[in-house]
């Protein structure tokens, strides 16, 4: 793919974003967005695990009395089963994982109700105990992280606690209880050291894709103002002031002719305002338009001008903007020879082969000072050489008193 068909794709793909705040709001969110999304299916497929050995040990003998055994299993097991498809669909997960969260938070608290007058063991651990950590990556899923850190602190505690009071605070059950509890905090420390690390790397690359977009916004407008302005100044001069100017000092017939063909011009491309930077279709143009182009540029300043022609028989069409900018910037100087030359010695060649094209345009006037031309005079800085350079080309003049000689070259992927 060539230069130029690569800057059109660009240009046109990046029309095609949005650009209200609506539309827009979901570009600092886009690796976050993802990364709640993973995390939620590695929650939901590490809940399925974990809460598949804790229905196993709880389908067992039970541990709580026949009033709480029933629904005990039911809440927490059922809220942790919504829990589970929220994540694994990606609908719902904060309030899912919330609701389980703090269901689990008040069977624990009410674990010792549930337990009270039945024996248990040091080495006995309820189902209860294999969803401590579940309610801890519930919390991260769920809640700000201040509330995570307490989820992570007080539910190992509070099963602690329980586990305590339901061995009447035996001493064999201190060491086994805070082992168990130790356990809980140190895994659940883990989890959400993990969430919150993940969550501040994919702030960070979003904060950074942001940065980017906003810079590459204020640079493509930055461009577009640059190409506007170069192409308002070509416009008043080719169109307007040369005009104006050419009318004023119109002494002879010749020159009255010259006048009123470029105000015609004036009227045609003040009325394409809009359109001029980019009028025109941009597919191919051969060689052999460029220089009918030039021609009938001339021939509107009431100038008979003949391209010479050099064509190589590998000499590739080149884009349709490039062919307009050689074009113009070709009848600018034909325009500057008529007026400040008179047209003596006038003579335009166009060169084109593989590696691209040349266009000289000379005339045997008296000849300028190109340094001394002032900055506001802007029919070569605007019409000839910016104009040209937009598309990746080169102007290059040389004068003194033999005439003045314009060259235009542009070359093959400079677009």
């Amino acid at each position: 793919m060539s230069a130029e068909a690569s800057s059109t794709v660009l240009d046109n793909a990046w029309g095609q974003i949005p650009s209200s705040r609506e539309s827009t709001s979901g570009i600092g969110s886009f690796t976050r967005t993802r990364v709640e999304r993973i995390m939620a299916l590695v929650a939901g497929l590490g809940s399925m695990i974990l809460g598949a050995q804790a229905l196993v040990s709880a389908l067992g003998p039970p541990v709580t009395l026949p009033g709480w055994d029933l629904p005990y299993k039911v809440v927490i097991f059922g809220t942790l089963a919504l829990m589970i498809v929220a994540c694994l669909w990606g609908k719902g997960v904060r309030v899912a994982a919330g609701t389980f969260a703090v269901v689990y938070l008040i069977g624990l608290a009410f674990w010792p109700l549930a337990t009270a007058g039945l024996p248990t063991g040091t080495r006995d651990q309820p189902w209860i105990w294999y969803l401590v950590n579940i309610a801890t990556l519930a919390a991260v899923l769920a809640f700000p992280f201040a509330i995570q850190v307490g989820v992570t602190l007080f539910a190992p505690i509070l099963y602690g606690y329980g586990r305590l009071i339901q061995g009447d605070f035996a001493p064999d059950f201190w060491f086994a209880v805070a082992l168990d509890a130790t356990f809980g905090v140190i895994l659940g420390g883990v989890i959400l050291t993990l969430g919150w690390l993940f969550r501040k790397i994919a702030a960070n690359v979003d904060e950074t894709r942001t940065r980017a977009v906003s810079s590459y916004a204020k640079a493509a407008a930055s461009d577009a103002s640059e190409q506007e302005r170069m192409a308002v100044a070509a416009l008043m001069h080719d169109s307007v002031l040369a005009a104006l100017i050419a009318a004023e000092r119109a002494v002879t017939p010749r020159e009255g002719i010259l006048a009123a063909a470029m105000a015609r011009e004036a009227l045609t491309r003040l009325a394409n305002t809009e359109q001029d930077a980019h009028e025109g279709s941009d597919e191919p143009r051969d060689a052999e338009t460029i220089a009918y182009d030039i021609e009938a540029a001339a021939m509107e300043l009431g100038e008979t001008l003949s391209v010479h022609r050099r064509v190589n028989a590998l000499a590739r069409p080149v884009p349709g903007r490039v062919a307009r900018a050689l074009a113009l910037a070709a009848a600018q100087a034909v325009a500057n020879a008529l007026q400040h030359a008179g047209g003596e010695g006038l003579v335009a060649e166009l060169a084109a082969d593989d590696d691209g094209i040349r266009i000289e345009v000379r005339d045997a006037g008296g000849g300028f000072d190109l340094g001394a031309v002032p900055a506001d005079r802007l029919g070569i800085r605007a019409s000839i050489i910016a104009r040209v350079a937009a598309v990746g080309g080169s102007a290059d003049i040389d004068s003194g008193d033999w005439g003045t000689l314009v060259r235009l070259t542009w070359q093959e992927g400079a677009a």
